[in-house]
């Protein structure tokens, strides 16, 4: 399977993404873990960024697409993969189909889950991360088992920075300019599927899994 995942912050794409992770045995790729990765392991499209990430400045669509090409071809995608934030913008999108193509790679789904703004505040001021292994949680939709720890790793959860509604806002007002023209990209190539994600999240984990399963 070769899905991408649509969503505003703090819709549940990275809960989700575990989820289908072990459901369909294939990696999650987030961008900003492979350019971690890329730029740790200096690979040439990391050094690239990496030039970039020293003066503050936005990584170019071409040296991003060049990093997530370098992760593509690592022997764990072969079997698939799924995007989470990536592609955020019709560039984007439009530079990966190319990629596909070079690859030989057909996307098979694009999972967009749809919640209300006003609920994305609510859930982002709850939210706590594991800032070892990347794990999700919530103080009242989903609770780590001992408060304050990661259930995965023993770590202690953070709060990110950018978890306030002023810093939300933001980052929704550009989510609703830059990414959501994207469910109409791949809505007219037949490939969006728009889920429910302010249902129970195991519904919702169910929903994601039945549509996958029909693809």
């Amino acid at each position: 399977m070769h899905i991408i995942f649509l969503g505003p912050p703090g819709s549940g794409k990275g809960t989700q993404s575990v989820k289908v992770e072990e459901a369909f045995k294939i990696p999650h790729i987030s961008t900003g873990d492979i350019f971690r990765a890329a730029i740790a392991n200096k690979t040439p499209a990391g050094l690239k960024a990496k030039e970039y990430v020293d003066k503050g400045m936005l990584v170019p669509d071409e040296v991003t697409i060049a990093v997530v090409e370098e992760r593509l071809v690592q022997d764990d995608c072969k079997k698939g993969f799924l995007f989470d934030g990536f592609p955020r913008t019709i560039a984007q999108a439009e530079a990966l189909e190319g990629l596909t193509k070079k690859l030989n790679i057909k996307l098979d789904a694009v999972i967009d889950l749809v919640v209300d703004k006003n609920v994305l505040l609510d859930r982002i001021v709850g939210r706590k991360v594991c800032p070892k292994c990347g794990a999700s949680y919530h103080i009242k939709n989903m609770p780590p088992k001992k408060e304050g720890i990661c259930d995965i790793c023993g770590s202690e959860l953070i709060t990110r920075k950018d978890d306030n509604p002023e810093a939300m806002k933001i980052r929704l007002d550009a989510y609703e300019k830059e990414t959501a023209p994207l469910t109409s990209y791949y809505e007219k190539k037949g490939l969006l599927k728009k889920i429910d994600a302010l249902q129970d999240i195991d519904k919702v984990t169910t929903d994601i899994l039945n549509c996958l399963k029909e693809k």
